[in-house]
């Protein structure tokens, strides 16, 4: 029969030494005690580190420059990062790095001292990727605008040393529009400049490159707004006709061609309105609406007063290349919702073209048809109307409620 564990402790030896790693009750009370001077050292040790310790590149206002990839910072700040050993301009393309892995540089040369590499994405040391693609954009409109055909997107391609699906998505960001649509544009503008510099419509045709008048008459109503004989005479001849409704919001001035709607203006004084019109169309016939066309004018009367109902008008929009694109997309914005400036140039595959199309919003005749005052600022407070920001305002609300 096994002894009691008790029995077995009373005749185990007294002088048998600990197991490894357990110490006597008394070592282990002098380990728990520790000097009060040794304590105060420890204690003034670890304030010391606390007080030393970096600050976050979090914290630092400069940081949120990097994460915005802000263009205008760059040449006035570099960041380095360890884990990738590289240093980079703010607007890098990058992922975004862990900032307790960042340090900020406000010189080239501080980067450089780091001993880290320059990043070959945003090449930190030289031009940046954007103007380096800037400067081949602008090397292949040269070629178009010098060609007497319209050259092809793989002749351009191989002329700039890119691919043809990288050089297209590159051209477009940098232009708004693509090479064929610049292309077009710019044969549309030769053709307005032989015209109207009183070549014959024949001259007009062949000096811009087309190869034949049939295929110059199928875009040429698209191309000038009217015929090439019209455009020629200065838009003489050319009917317009306008009526004048009344509004809560003012004065609306409709006035259309043959094509559609060519303008809607808004604003206090009818005659003011008439005479922008003319300006606008300073050789054509002005002729005031009969009973039928001021039914038209009522229709846009009743849209600017309960948007809800909708307006489907044929319109003769009139502008560039960059423009009809800007304003196709405001059309595409639904009634009682806002977009910024830079959603519409991202939704047109623009990202980097804002600023024009703040210009497209701002040359826009169709007011309401085109609804430009559907686009904000980015924090969404309201930006510059052409027919004043109070209208756009009430507009706005009306279209929210």
């Amino acid at each position: 029969m096994s002894r009691s564990f008790r029995a077995v402790q009373r005749d185990r030896p007294a002088d048998l030494k600990a197991r490894i790693g357990v110490r006597p009750a008394e070592d282990r009370a002098i380990i728990g005690r520790i000097p009060d001077e040794i304590r105060k050292t420890m204690t003034a040790w670890q304030t010391q580190t606390v007080k030393t310790m970096a600050p976050s590149v979090a914290d630092d206002p400069r940081w949120a420059l990097i994460v915005a990839r802000d263009k205008t910072a760059d040449g006035r700040l570099w960041y380095s990062v360890s884990t990738t050993g590289v240093y980079c301009r703010p607007s890098c393309p990058s992922r975004t790095a862990n900032p307790i892995n960042v340090q900020l540089h406000d010189t080239l040369e501080s980067a450089k001292a780091t001993g880290f590499r320059p990043c070959k994405r945003c090449n930190p040391d030289g031009p940046s990727i954007e103007c380096e693609n800037a400067g081949v954009v602008a090397k292949a409109c040269r070629i178009i605008e010098g060609s007497e055909e319209e050259p092809s997107l793989e002749d351009l391609a191989k002329s700039t040393g890119r691919s043809p699906s990288y050089f297209h998505r590159m051209f477009k960001a940098a232009t708004g529009v693509t090479p064929k649509e610049y292309a077009v544009a710019h044969r549309a503008k030769r053709v307005r400049q032989k015209l109207a510099s009183g070549n014959s419509v024949t001259e007009a045709i062949y000096d811009a490159g087309f190869n034949s008048s049939g295929r110059f008459y199928e875009k040429s109503t698209d191309m000038l707004g009217m015929t090439p004989s019209q455009y020629r005479a200065g838009g003489t001849d050319e009917e317009i006709k306008f009526a004048i409704g009344q509004a809560t919001l003012g004065a609306i001035l409709v006035a259309s061609s043959k094509k559609g709607v060519a303008a809607i203006l808004l604003g206090d004084d009818p005659e003011e309105l008439a005479r922008n019109l003319q300006d606008r169309f300073p050789r054509a016939h002005l002729i005031g609406g009969d009973q039928e066309y001021e039914a038209l004018v009522a229709r846009v009367v009743a849209f600017v007063e309960k948007p809800e109902i909708g307006l489907d008008l044929p319109l003769d929009v009139r502008g560039t290349a960059f423009q009809q694109r800007v304003w196709r997309a405001l059309r595409g914005i639904p009634v009682g919702e806002t977009v910024s400036y830079a959603e519409i140039a991202r939704r047109i595959g623009a990202p980097k073209a804002v600023r024009a199309v703040a210009g497209a919003c701002a040359e826009n005749k169709l007011a309401v048809a085109i609804p430009c005052h559907r686009v904000v600022r980015m924090d969404g407070s309201l930006s510059g109307y052409a027919w004043g920001v109070e209208r756009k305002r009430i507009l706005l609300d009306r279209e929210n409620t």
